[in-house]
């Protein structure tokens, strides 16, 4: 069961952060287009201003997987360096269980937040409502669950190996 657990986990924060990585291309493209739209042509796109925040938000919330999952979020890296494995395992059970309190309130409020604004457009962008703004808060959450249990079941500690 454990390893079918990491096998999903992998293959979900992956994807999360493909999506990440795609999502800074868009802000990358809608900024670099914002510029030349607003000082070459003098003519200024109202979306593209929306569409970089958006997207940068969105990249946000589906990079912290990958976060959690190289044990980069929440750690106490002195009590962690300098205990022996008991400890160790017992820190690993408070920042889980920190982790997943956190997790689980961004969700609900995030899934509250993107139902009550399901029918609010989005300024410069009347086609598309809130939904697809506040609904990173809730897609994020889900893939950091996931992440957040990988890193129980198989921990990393990826910030104390490169640590100066």
């Amino acid at each position: 069961m454990r390893d079918i657990i990491l096998t999903i986990e992998r293959h979900t924060t992956g994807f999360a952060m493909w999506c990440a990585g795609l999502m800074l291309v868009i802000a990358s493209l809608a900024g670099f287009y914002q510029i030349i739209s607003r000082f070459v042509l003098e003519q200024p796109a109202e979306w593209s201003e929306v569409t970089v925040r958006f997207s940068l938000i969105w990249m946000v919330f589906l990079g912290i997987p990958t976060a959690f999952r190289q044990g980069a979020m929440l750690s106490v890296d002195l009590l962690y360096r300098k205990s022996g494995p008991r400890l160790r395992r017992a820190l690993d059970w408070v920042i889980f269980l920190a982790s997943l309190v956190l997790m689980l309130a961004i969700l609900g409020w995030g899934y509250d937040y993107t139902y009550r604004t399901r029918f609010q457009t989005i300024p410069g962008l009347e086609f598309l409502t809130m939904v697809w703004a506040y609904s990173a808060m809730p897609v994020g959450a889900a893939f950091s669950l996931l992440a957040i249990l990988g890193q129980l079941l198989d921990p990393r500690h990826r910030e104390l190996e490169t640590a100066q």
